[in-house]
């Protein structure tokens, strides 16, 4: 309740000191000084989550930044985990000492923009400026380099305006026991209606399995919208949309699959689901949809020299396989206004330059697990070489990057605004409540479910 408390006052400071007696203001875009960068020497800081291997090959490429400018001095700094960049800058934001690029993710900058903090990007993207051999912007070709999905988050935030560029993602696949499938003559689901059919099946042939472990109760249900074309969120009017048959209706199917002990998640069973497909217990699962960038979590561990069982990795099930859509996550970078436009133009330099490098994005990819953001990075000799390693065990990790990279065109991201993340959590706590609650008329639990997730949307939204 005191962490509650502290967020509300710090958002209502914010809007009080940015926005004018809480009246939100129109975000002006960044207006691009004429000659784009002068030159002129100065420091920009860049706040992230990256570890020691991959702060390695950041820093080895901000070195060959600063061989084309000198003058630009990049101090790049780890702040914790993604809840500690955004906990950190909403704060130097109120002391207007934010950093001057940041990792952030689609209800961070919703937050940010409170204050009017973000830079908007689309004069500096569509900027003609001369900035070298080259321009300050982006050419047709480099906007075209991007995957779409992946791209497209960056305008998701209600005024058709460019905020984020992204820099690493991932999505969420479905892992399953390749060996167990093999023997046992399964197929891997396209549907779900095929996935149900599954489940039963494994039932028969393991009654004390949960067959299907899902880590995120949140994605899982956001996905169903997007797959059945329900409604969610919107970034503009009426924003929690969710409440509404079609969303009930699926949230009561799989209930009947939690029921019938054919799925589990990660809330009910306390842990990663990745720990029950490992498991060598008598209880363990056959499938696991989790995080693309988590592939290592969902590989047993080695007994006597080798793996129990081979991971076979492929997208999760759809409504509609020709129209397939998959969640993009994963981080993106904004970047901040300041009052002397040179540092704006300098940190869209080196956002520009590591987002549209294909090297960067190559080594940034072999060594995160993250699938980088660039359609041409499959042209890269050393990223295709990695890829073709690509197995159920030692490269598993390269293997779950090849079957996102092969889904490009099926990402969607959801509409982001203030409150966009409290919808999620409202989602994810809707779902495991309906699985574990029981009523006389179930119909009517589940209605008061939704009805109670919209009131608490409302409520700290």
């Amino acid at each position: 309740m005191k962490k509650r408390c502290f967020v509300l006052m710090l958002l209502f400071l914010m809007t009080l000191v940015f926005a004018g007696c809480g009246k939100k203001k129109a975000m002006p875009n960044f207006e691009v000084p004429e000659g784009g960068y002068d030159g002129s020497a100065v420091t920009i800081t860049f706040y992230h989550t990256m570890g020691t291997n991959l702060r390695t090959v950041l820093t080895s490429y901000i070195e060959e930044f600063n061989k084309i400018y000198p003058n630009i001095t990049v101090v790049e700094e780890q702040v914790g985990s993604y809840d500690d960049v955004r906990t950190t800058i909403s704060t130097e934001i109120t002391e207007g000492n934010q950093p001057n690029i940041a990792y952030c993710y689609p209800d961070h900058v919703a937050l940010y923009n409170l204050a009017g903090a973000v830079a908007t990007l689309d004069n500096l993207i569509n900027s003609t400026e001369k900035d070298g051999d080259g321009i300050l912007g982006l050419t047709q070709e480099q906007k075209d380099d991007f995957i779409e999905g992946y791209y497209a988050e960056g305008q998701q935030f209600g005024d058709g305006l460019m905020y984020t560029l992204p820099f690493s993602k991932s999505t969420e696949v479905l892992y399953y026991n390749k060996t167990f499938f093999e023997a046992n003559g399964l197929t891997v689901p396209k549907t779900w209606d095929e996935m149900e059919a599954l489940c039963k099946k494994i039932k028969s042939i393991d009654p004390n399995s949960i067959p299907l472990g899902y880590d995120s109760s949140a994605n899982w249900f956001i996905t169903m919208c997007e797959q059945l074309g329900s409604p969610y969120t919107s970034a503009e009017g009426d924003h929690y949309l969710f409440n509404n048959k079609t969303n009930r209706d699926f949230v009561k199917k799989y209930r009947e699959w939690y029921k019938n002990g054919y799925v589990t998640t990660q809330d009910i069973y306390g842990s990663y689901t990745s720990g029950l497909f490992v498991s060598t217990d008598t209880v363990k699962s056959y499938m696991s949809i989790g995080s693309s960038a988590g592939a290592t979590h969902q590989r047993p561990t080695k007994v006597d020299g080798a793996y129990p069982f081979e991971v076979g990795i492929a997208t999760i099930p759809q409504v509609n396989p020709e129209k397939p859509k998959v969640i993009s996550q994963g981080p993106s970078v904004c970047i901040f206004k300041k009052e002397n436009p040179q540092e704006v133009v300098a940190s869209w330099l080196l956002v520009k330059y590591l987002t549209t490098s294909t090297e960067f994005q190559a080594e940034f990819s072999i060594a995160s697990g993250y699938v980088p953001v660039l359609k041409s990075v499959m042209e890269n000799e050393v990223f295709a070489s990695h890829l073709a390693k690509g197995d159920g065990g030692d490269y598993i990790a390269a293997l779950s990057t090849k079957i996102c990279m092969e889904q490009e065109s099926a990402y969607y991201t959801s509409p982001a605004f203030n409150g966009s993340s409290t919808a999620r959590d409202q989602v994810n706590a809707l779902l495991n409540k309906a699985f574990t609650t029981d009523g006389d008329d179930i119909d009517k639990v589940i209605e008061k479910i939704f009805k109670d997730a919209i009131e608490e949307c409302e409520y700290n939204g």
